[in-house]
């Protein structure tokens, strides 16, 4: 007869593996951001090394000239690539019991919900704090870089080893909201919101290149609501049907998400083009469950669950942030 042990490890196996509880879909759909770049094939795998790298075009190609008959060509060579390095990051969550709860939980229904309890636990736990490192600063240890740390408030920092104070071309853009007074929801006009992010969208703007989701903290999605109440049609269906509170602007999906506040009172909105924002994952590690653990000093049994990887951009200007600097 099988351990109380191996059963616990066997039924947590089976639940996360083949059941509804799929820890890598659930994370993904449980934030609009890891959503839409799922959506659109941005997870994609890197086999390891000592960090991520991401292949970038940061010029044109000088050779272009327009000439008639024999006029001498232009066959230099053109220095249009580089590349943006980005740390791997770690994430680990655990389904634990101890002897005393396998024991006290032996019978088949009373396993079933213990095993049930503690994976909706760890499923949880994985979307929320994933779900607050996407838009975090990556201030945190072992943090992943979020949008915080990608989309600055005034387009410049380090980003992928390049500094955007020297290399113009990796800044994004910025735009604050008009208005002499911090930004509240019940104090600015709503006029205000749709001028910022009118000038905002402008300048996120390269030809068919466009921001197709607007991500807004409280006061901003209160105002932008508000501007456009009237109108039902700039709902989203999209993103409604996936269980995501969304309005449109122009062709982009705005949506909000307390967690893009990172902990501080600030106003914050993302126009991103995610066609240049990739979820790198190592494909070892995708919410991926080890092996059972029991430690040498405690009767418990732990199942480890890891991810490895990092969010990265590939093209900065095209990535847009609406702040409140009041």
């Amino acid at each position: 007869m099988p351990s109380p042990n191996a059963v616990f490890t066997e039924m947590v196996t089976t639940t996360l593996r083949h059941t509804k509880y799929n820890l890598n879909d659930n994370v993904s759909k449980h934030n609009a951001l890891a959503r839409r770049l799922k959506q659109k094939g941005k997870f994609k795998t890197a086999p390891g090394g000592y960090s991520i790298q991401v292949p970038l075009e940061y010029a044109e190609n000088g050779t272009y000239q327009r000439y008639s008959g024999y006029d001498t060509l232009n066959v230099n060579a053109s220095d249009v690539m580089t590349s943006a390095e980005f740390p791997w990051a770690q994430v680990a969550v655990h389904v634990t019991a101890s002897g005393r709860e396998i024991a006290m939980n032996s019978g088949k229904e009373a396993m079933l919900n213990l095993v049930e309890s503690r994976v909706t636990n760890a499923m949880h736990t994985a979307q929320n704090n994933f779900s607050i490192d996407l838009y975090s600063t990556g201030a945190l240890t072992n943090q992943i870089n979020g949008l915080g740390a990608l989309i600055t408030a005034d387009g410049t920092g380090t980003v992928g080893g390049i500094v955007s104070g020297t290399y113009t071309f990796w800044k994004n853009q910025f735009q604050e909201v008009p208005g002499t007074d911090s930004f509240t929801a019940t104090t600015e006009l709503p006029t205000n919101i749709v001028s910022g992010m009118n000038k905002l969208w402008l300048k996120t703007v390269r030809g068919t290149d466009k921001p197709d989701l607007i991500v807004f903290t409280h006061d901003f999605y209160v105002a932008y609501e508000g501007s456009l109440q009237q109108f039902q049609r700039y709902a989203s269906s999209d993103m409604a049907s996936a269980g995501f509170e969304s309005l449109k602007f122009k062709s982009a999906d705005v949506i909000f998400d307390d967690n893009s506040n990172f902990s501080t009172t600030g106003q914050t909105g993302f126009f991103l083009n995610t066609n240049n924002l990739y979820l790198i994952e190592h494909p070892s590690a995708r919410w991926t469950q080890d092996e059972d653990k029991i430690p040498i000093n405690q009767n418990a049994v732990v199942i480890p669950i890891y991810w490895m990887g990092q969010l990265v951009v590939a093209n900065r200007a095209l990535q847009g942030r609406l702040i409140d600097a009041a």
